[in-house]
């Protein structure tokens, strides 16, 4: 690479040192995140392919706009291990949910708020086994701690509670696609 510019070193995930603020910055292609500082241990970590890089740049393209990410294929082809492993790459810890038929919105506005509320990352797996009556209402609850994010809010209420939202939320779906009695999805 000869050049600071060129999409070759502007796709690899950079880390920096902001000394205006006096912390860590991870940069990839135009996105910038913080880096967590969570020691994960001295674990394995994923083979790099062209399509991890890919579903790196944008996961990290997502997350600077406050946005999560939606990995889909087959079952066992990595969904889960890739956002796991992103979040080892920014240092920050992955919390893996088993979405199941029992999940109800209550239950998942308990974890959105959690999340909301420390800037934690979480990954539901296998998203389309919750049933579909209780996702127009995940969708919802989602979608006003996005509006939050963005619009920098200090205070936003969620389910009824008053919270301060934490910037570094990260929340992603896993999906299987074909999995026979679930639901389709289309995600956007």
């Amino acid at each position: 690479v000869s050049d600071v510019h060129a999409f070759e070193w502007l796709s690899q995930m950079r880390f920096f040192w902001d000394r205006d603020n006096d912390d860590c910055v991870v940069c990839q292609t135009n996105a910038n995140n913080k880096y967590g500082y969570e020691y994960l241990g001295n674990g394995g970590r994923l083979v790099i392919t062209p399509l991890t890089d890919r579903c790196y740049m944008t996961l990290t393209t997502a997350l600077h706009l406050h946005r999560g990410g939606s990995p889909q294929g087959p079952a066992g082809t990595g969904k889960t291990e890739t956002v796991k492993d992103l979040g080892k790459a920014l240092a920050t810890y992955v919390i893996v949910v088993n979405c199941s038929e029992g999940l109800d919105y209550k239950s998942m506005g308990r974890m959105f708020s959690g999340l909301a509320q420390t800037g934690a990352w979480a990954c539901f797996d296998e998203f389309n086994r919750i049933n579909i009556e209780v996702l127009s209402v995940v969708a919802q609850q989602v979608s006003s701690i996005v509006q939050a994010l963005s619009s920098n809010r200090s205070r936003f209420v969620f389910e009824g509670a008053e919270l301060r939202p934490v910037g570094d939320v990260g929340i992603f779906i896993t999906i299987n696609p074909g999995s026979a009695g679930r639901p389709r999805l289309h995600v956007r």
